[in-house]
């Protein structure tokens, strides 16, 4: 096979032209998606409401819900479909209906947010606040696999899956909340996250259709499609360059985190004093720290503050609080003080106990390979030793008492009556317990 062959070969697994649908029933189908009247308008609105009280109570599922029966996708489509065919009077129409229909879901989300008792921005709302860079490329590749399954005679789920993906309806629904609350940068920011997926979705429409040669259904002279095309240009650029600042502050908040996450660790115990609560603020480049113990000076914060150094994050603003403190307590406290360090001796003699226990344990998993080093130096006929300790239990005694069991495994040379009572001797007083059986085989 020759390398024009092979790439002929690979190019066809990607091609879709013998799945593609006729161009008249791919124009009806995005048509569908333009009016807003009746059903539409009503399942929009329906989605909204749906849509937001999952942002208000913080559940996923109640806003993937949404996404999956929201019809905002429809417009944008025919924006994109319409920029590609240069049918400005669609263009027109789709801007007219899709703008009614953002303000209708403005409307209903803003509603919503003012009657409702639930006025706490959860992580959900937190979400749609500060679009980055990796929006704009989802909203792209999803407006992508959207149009591809609108013209393709397989469409199988990638639309409900792109409505999950792209996103429409939760930002609306913030900056609805935003207005409600008054809370502007709310309503800016998750305008900004709507607008960059509008935009992207449309622009991957517009794209796609020109590469499938959809037809061009009015007459367009060569200057009317530069001018269309600087104006795609102008703004794709202008809503892309913000999150494109957006996301390498993301990228720069996510390595600050990692990077104080590690030093916390490194501090979390210092001459004495355990940390017991500790905040990261990424934005403010802030490290607070909490610690109790004995009360720190000067001189050993100013220690735990220079070692942010140690882990490239020089422009951390390290504050350091003190919490529960002996040395804070007064001579009229002295009852307290010593309540708090018996409890404390208390505290470390019970870890003491349970850490011998734990050794004990593990001493009695090889106590077996023990005992067959040893009696093998006078007896080589020992193939094998087992040793277990435990518990007896008699109704006559109201504590059980320990036992220990061990089972020497001995070769064919085998041995006596009077060995055998030599080396029951020598276990009894070689394993400490309070009763021992010993058995051969």
């Amino acid at each position: 096979m020759t390398p024009a062959e092979a790439f002929r070969k690979i190019t066809d697994y990607f091609s879709l032209d013998s799945e593609v649908e006729s161009h008249d029933f791919i124009h009806a189908e995005i048509l569908k998606g333009l009016r807003f009247k009746g059903t539409n308008l009503w399942i929009l609105v329906f989605a909204i409401v749906v849509a937001s009280v999952g942002l208000n109570v913080n559940s996923t599922a109640v806003i993937i819900g949404a996404m999956l029966i929201s019809p905002l996708m429809g417009p944008i489509n025919v924006m994109g479909y319409s920029i590609a065919t240069y049918d400005f009077d669609l263009f027109r129409k789709a801007i007219k209906n899709f703008s009614f229909a953002v303000g209708a879901s403005l409307v209903a989300s803003f509603l919503y947010f003012l009657l409702s008792p639930l006025s706490t921005a959860q992580s959900e709302l937190l979400a749609r606040t500060s679009p980055t860079i990796y929006d704009v490329i989802i909203a792209f590749f999803g407006g992508v696999a959207g149009i591809i399954a609108i013209t393709s005679k397989n469409k199988g789920n990638v639309i409900p899956g792109v409505a999950i993906a792209t996103a429409l309806m939760p930002p609306l629904c913030t900056a609805g909340y935003g207005l409600a609350t008054g809370q502007f940068h709310f309503f800016f920011g998750a305008l900004y996250l709507f607008t960059i997926n509008t935009v992207f979705i449309a622009i991957a429409s517009a794209i796609v259709t020109q590469l499938l040669k959809l037809p061009i259904r009015t007459v367009v002279d060569v200057k009317q499609k530069t001018k269309i095309n600087r104006w795609i240009t102008a703004v794709s650029v202008a809503v892309l360059l913000p999150s494109i600042y957006f996301g390498y502050g993301l990228v720069q908040n996510e390595k600050f985190s990692e990077k104080a996450n590690n030093y916390i660790a490194n501090v979390s115990l210092f001459e004495g004093n355990y940390l017991l609560k500790s905040d990261v603020n990424q934005s403010a480049r802030q490290i607070t720290l909490v610690y109790g113990g004995t009360e720190l000076n000067e001189n050993q914060k100013q220690v735990i503050s220079e070692k942010v150094h140690n882990f490239d994050i020089d422009d951390a603003n390290v504050i350091i609080k003190q919490g529960l403190s002996f040395s804070n307590f007064s001579s009229n406290n002295n009852d307290e003080t010593l309540k708090l360090r018996e409890e404390l001796s208390h505290l470390l003699s019970e870890v003491k106990r349970r850490d011998a226990t734990l050794d004990s344990i593990q001493k009695n998993q090889y106590m077996g390979r023990v005992l067959l080093d040893e009696i093998r130096a006078i007896y080589p006929q020992f193939e094998t030793c087992t040793y277990a300790s435990s518990f007896k239990f008699k109704d006559s005694l109201k504590t059980p008492y320990e036992t220990a069991l061990v089972l020497f495994t001995v070769d064919s040379v085998g041995l006596d009556a009077e060995e055998k009572k030599r080396v029951n001797t020598w276990v009894r007083s070689r394993v400490q317990a309070q009763d021992i059986k010993v058995f051969f085989e």
